[in-house]
């Protein structure tokens, strides 16, 4: 699972968060920097990482198992939740950089946002 923070970098430690729609570096308690295409410059997908999630894979186990036996569990199973994760390096318009470890959804924000 992403840890929804910046990994190194400017803002190295920071969580990143999506507030109305909006991804934003949590700078303290009620500053936010935008992540948007008036502080971006620009950036790149350095690596992407799809897993299975074990908890959805050990409670659809448990279900399907319940329902149907060992094939439900088997299926179940193999149907859990894929959790995906992005490594993005991005450059701001000030000249700070940082690399982020995101999950989907806010991968999806900024791309939208930067549009």
């Amino acid at each position: 699972m992403a840890k929804n923070k910046v990994v190194a970098g400017d803002y190295n430690g920071k969580r990143i968060l999506v507030t109305l729609g909006t991804p934003a570096i949590q700078l303290s308690v009620i500053s936010k920097l935008s992540l948007d295409r008036a502080t971006i410059d620009s950036y790149e997908v350095v690596s992407t990482d799809q897993r299975k999630s074990a908890i959805s894979g050990i409670v659809r186990g448990l279900i399907g198992n319940a329902l149907l036996g060992q094939a439900g569990m088997v299926g179940g199973t193999l149907s859990a939740k894929n959790n995906k994760s992005f490594l993005l390096a991005v450059e701001f318009r000030d000249g700070k950089r940082s690399l982020l470890e995101i999950n989907d959804k806010i991968y999806q924000s900024i791309i939208k946002s930067t549009f």
